[in-house]
């Protein structure tokens, strides 16, 4: 996994999982994958789907030719509101790319570090399934 600061501001985790390294064909099957984890989490609420290569390609926007699909699946960990700022960086996204011979997954820091470990060892994890 590596992390990068996307447009020198978001700190975004990604890794590439080959598609010979994991049992999950698509990208339904890796957000159904997640919203499993989700669902079983003590705390964590499921959102949304949002099928941004879709969603893209329907008000004629740009694709990179490389992606052969796109979703996002929204969720959120918050079991407090300690200040206002917390509001801005909830709910979380998962990102699931399809490219020609992998899957892209990538996501922003969470602000609490067990979430983000959590969200890596998910993440991981698709490499075994």
């Amino acid at each position: 996994m590596t992390q990068t600061n996307f447009m020198d501001k978001y700190p975004v985790h990604s890794l590439e999982i080959q598609k010979n390294q994991t049992n999950l064909k698509n990208v339904d099957e890796i957000i159904s994958y997640y919203k499993n984890k989700i669902d079983a989490h003590s705390i964590a609420t499921y959102i949304a789907i949002f099928d941004h290569y879709s969603h893209t390609k329907s008000i004629d926007g740009e694709i990179n030719k490389d992606i052969k699909d796109a979703k996002n699946i929204v969720f959120c960990f918050g079991n407090a509101i300690p200040n206002t700022k917390i509001l801005a960086v909830r709910p979380r996204t998962l990102a699931v790319a399809e490219l020609e011979d992998s899957f892209m997954i990538e996501f922003m820091q969470a602000p609490k570090e067990e979430i983000q470990t959590l969200l890596e060892v998910w993440t991981k994890e698709i490499v075994q399934n």
